[in-house]
């Protein structure tokens, strides 16, 4: 029997995220949005929450009460946070997108050592390093070079569009070891920062999501220790690409609740807007039209959110999910500029209220949710692949 009843620990969780989210992330997002700047008081506050947040599910998890749970977990969460500022919500101290390659790939020895030093409550960050220039979604066509010399190895080569790449204490980069392999040669490696030769480029300048850092980074004759290499727990040729791609079934889920979370952020401001603001005399039927195009929206929200649920229960039941997690993060990247484009449509041209910055702001966010974490197109060539494994489609 299929089941979307939330749970008492996930409910709980989805209410104390929306909380934070309400508190800590909304009274600021304009202004961070416009300085691309976030104040240290958000990010230790922001720990604090973590801590608390972390302590009540340990409890619930001591009672038994849910068992793998951590991608729903994370799902509902980061609508929430998206809710409050997707821009905030990348920011938040923690290993973010270094975690699951660690979790995946490492040893228990490299997850004790790497992910370790995030549990003492001060201000740490991590970052995974994928993209290149010039390759965009191909991982295949990495040119990131790492070569072993002696005990370390040597890492060659340029990452762009990195979240959180300069403030990170660690950064896993995927290099290939030899080009001639493709996927075959492609390897997770744990870079710390300080690492001579680790170089922290340009820090760029966006349309959405002003306030997340995004970095480039460059690696020249970049020495780390042997040991950094995540290959502990497959040893085929193909670990370090799977690595790869099973992180990103993990983080398109996630990536699909933060473009739920401000779809449903623009759709409730607009609904708040023609409830509350539309001028007296407004043609009734022209009324009627804004009402069914927001209830149209207000359904396609609920099943993006059930389509990343499905995504993430997979995930934490160890089920591959590959094109669940390619449809969700589609369907929502396509979803949240359809609503916030509707948004700033439907609500009065020319007006500077709070509410019309948030639609503006909403508006420009939601186009990155179309490209980042894998194209569009990338995810639909993903989820044909799944559906018509008999034909070898490019």
């Amino acid at each position: 029997m299929i089941d979307f009843t939330l749970s008492k620990s996930q409910q709980a969780a989805r209410d104390y995220a929306h909380q934070v989210a309400l508190e800590e992330m909304r009274p600021i997002a304009l202004e961070c949005d416009r300085t691309e700047k976030i104040p240290e008081s958000f990010f230790w506050n922001m720990q604090k929450r973590y801590w608390a947040g972390a302590a009540g599910q340990a409890r619930q998890q001591d009672t038994g009460e849910e068992e793998r749970q951590q991608n729903v977990l994370s799902v509902l969460a980061q609508e929430e946070m998206a809710w409050g500022d997707a821009a905030l919500s990348t920011a938040i101290p923690g290993p973010g997108l270094a975690a699951p390659p660690i979790l995946s790939q490492g040893t228990p020895e490299q997850q004790m050592r790497f992910l370790g030093p995030y549990m003492d409550g001060q201000l740490h960050w991590g970052a995974l390093a994928l993209t290149e220039p010039g390759i965009g979604s191909d991982v295949a066509g990495m040119s990131t070079t790492a070569v072993l010399d002696g005990d370390e190895w040597v890492l060659n080569g340029h990452k762009h569009y990195i979240t959180n790449g300069a403030r990170s204490d660690i950064v896993v980069t995927f290099a290939t070891i030899d080009k001639s392999l493709g996927r075959e040669g492609i390897r997770p490696f744990v870079v710390p920062k300080d690492t001579p030769g680790f170089i922290i480029g340009r820090i760029e300048e966006k349309m959405g999501l002003r306030a997340s850092q995004t970095a480039e980074l460059i690696f020249e004759n970049c020495r780390i220790p042997k040991e950094n290499l995540l290959a502990g727990r497959e040893s085929s040729k193909k670990a370090g690409f799977k690595a790869a791609m099973g992180t990103l079934d993990a983080t398109r889920p996630m990536v699909g609740s933060l473009a739920v979370g401000i779809a449903r952020a623009a759709y409730e401001t607009s609904r708040e807007w023609v409830c509350e603001e539309l001028p007296e005399g407004f043609p009734a039927h022209k009324r009627r039209a804004i009402e069914d195009e927001l209830e149209e929206l207000r359904q396609e929200i609920e099943m993006a959110r059930f389509l990343v649920w499905r995504a993430a229960w997979m995930a934490d039941r160890r089920i591959p999910n590959s094109k669940e997690a390619s449809m969700s993060k589609a369907y929502a990247g396509g979803l949240v500029m359809k609503v916030t484009a509707a948004g700033v449509r439907i609500s009065a041209p020319g007006e500077n209220s709070e509410r019309k910055q948030f639609l503006a702001k909403w508006f420009r966010d939601a186009k990155v949710f179309d490209i980042f974490e894998g194209t569009a197109q990338i995810q639909r060539l993903v989820i044909a692949r799944r559906l018509f494994p008999e034909i070898d489609i490019p």
